[in-house]
């Protein structure tokens, strides 16, 4: 926990050590519910964003999913793990925790890395999603708010890149993703929220 949060602590607020915690807070509650391997879970929830600043430092050219997964496999044994299965079990689930896989083929297996990948998918729904949907907006410069067509008619980090572009492109398919009975739960209450803010803000922006 404590390398972990020094190597995120200084990171923007969209994947900073809050955001790790929050991930790990409800992996945890996940694993209670779905009886997963709690070690595993915990682990690796901590651990799923530590190829991120890599990845935040070039604009996305780094496959953080891919990077933190290697990292963990050189970490692990040097902090006294040397359990092969329990090391290969953590390295899946951050390997397999991205929501825009690259590698195709790379999909939660396990019943640990389907819960930190719903419990990662899950920072994204709801209040907070949004709210780091407009903080990630606001660092880049881009619109406070736009109409779908604008928001869909250019690509990331551009002016049009807006909390609602990533509501559209993104956030609003998440509850359909959704791996575990606890999560896809927890996503549909999520869900909902979203909708109706966004909803709220159409009308009041362009009513």
């Amino acid at each position: 926990m404590e390398w972990v949060r020094c190597l995120l602590e200084d990171s923007p607020a969209c994947h900073d050590w809050d955001h790790t915690l929050r991930v790990w807070t409800t992996a945890r509650k996940l694993a209670a519910a779905e009886g997963a391997q709690t070690f595993i879970v915990d682990v690796a929830a901590l651990m799923h964003d530590i190829g991120r600043p890599a990845e935040l430092q070039d604009q996305g050219k780094t496959d953080h999913a891919v990077l933190g997964a290697e990292m963990a496999r050189r970490l692990l044994p040097q902090w006294g793990l040397h359990d092969n299965a329990l090391i290969d079990a953590i390295v899946h689930c951050i390997h397999a925790h991205r929501y825009r896989q690259r590698t195709q083929g790379i999909q939660p297996q396990t019943i640990e890395a389907k819960i930190v990948f719903d419990a990662d998918k899950l920072d994204g729904m709801g209040a907070i999603g949004i709210a780091r949907s407009f903080h990630f907006a606001g660092r880049i410069g881009a619109r406070v708010h736009n109409t779908a067509e604008e928001a869909l008619s250019e690509g990331s980090y551009s002016r049009q890149d807006s909390a609602y572009r990533e509501y559209l492109v993104k956030l609003r398919h998440l509850k359909d993703k959704m791996m575990t009975a606890s999560g896809r739960e927890m996503a549909l209450e999520r869900h909902r929220f979203m909708e109706a803010f966004f909803d709220e803000l159409n009308r009041e922006a362009f009513s």
